[in-house]
């Protein structure tokens, strides 16, 4: 275990390093047409789905899901070594305006969670979504919009988030991601 303890130290001290590449900075809502979801679900394998919504109506361009292997076990605060392989398989080659990462984005410990890891690895603006806070977070780095945890992901910030988010809500959660939710559970939308 203090090998595996040592191996994270040594990442987290990279995921530090790496939350000051994290550019944020307004951009222009009304020049968004599509919004792209992500989520992966587990079993034997990860199963990771993307799906493609128009904005701000959110009606369904595309989907897709990949199976792969669980490339790494669920550790607190290190999810993104868990979900950044099936995520970019099921991104692979999409394209969208913004992209909803079902995880934290800044509103992390070392401020560098899931979405910024995988917006800074596609150079595109991403949203970090969660369904709740992690310890340690100052208030400042997510906002609550209905019951979703929004943050910063990468190239955007958090007004742009917040309202980006906002038109999507379905029961208090952006349709995006529940849709990329069920489809990586049960395989179809």
């Amino acid at each position: 275990m203090s090998e595996l303890n040592e191996k994270l130290g040594r990442i987290a001290e990279v995921q530090a390093k790496l939350a000051r590449r994290i550019v944020e900075r307004p951009i222009p809502i009304g020049e968004i047409q599509t919004v792209g979801a992500v989520d992966v679900s587990y079993g034997d394998t990860a199963r990771a789905a993307f799906v493609l919504c128009s904005y701000p109506d959110c009606e369904v361009l595309k989907a897709r899901v990949i199976e792969t292997e669980v490339p790494f076990p669920y550790v607190s605060t290190f999810f993104f070594l868990r979900e950044t392989r099936p995520i970019l398989l099921a991104a692979k080659g999409e394209g969208f305006d913004v992209l909803l990462v079902e995880g934290h984005g800044k509103a992390h410990p070392r401020g560098y969670g899931l979405a910024s890891h995988i917006g800074l690895l596609l150079g595109k603006s991403t949203i970090g979504v969660a369904k709740k806070s992690l310890k340690g977070v100052a208030g400042d780095k997510f906002r609550r919009v209905g019951k979703a945890y929004v943050s910063v992901g990468h190239l955007i910030d958090l007004e742009s988030a917040v309202r980006i988010v906002e038109p999507l809500l379905e029961n208090g959660y952006p349709a995006p991601l529940r849709l990329a939710d069920r489809l990586s559970k049960r395989g179809s939308l």
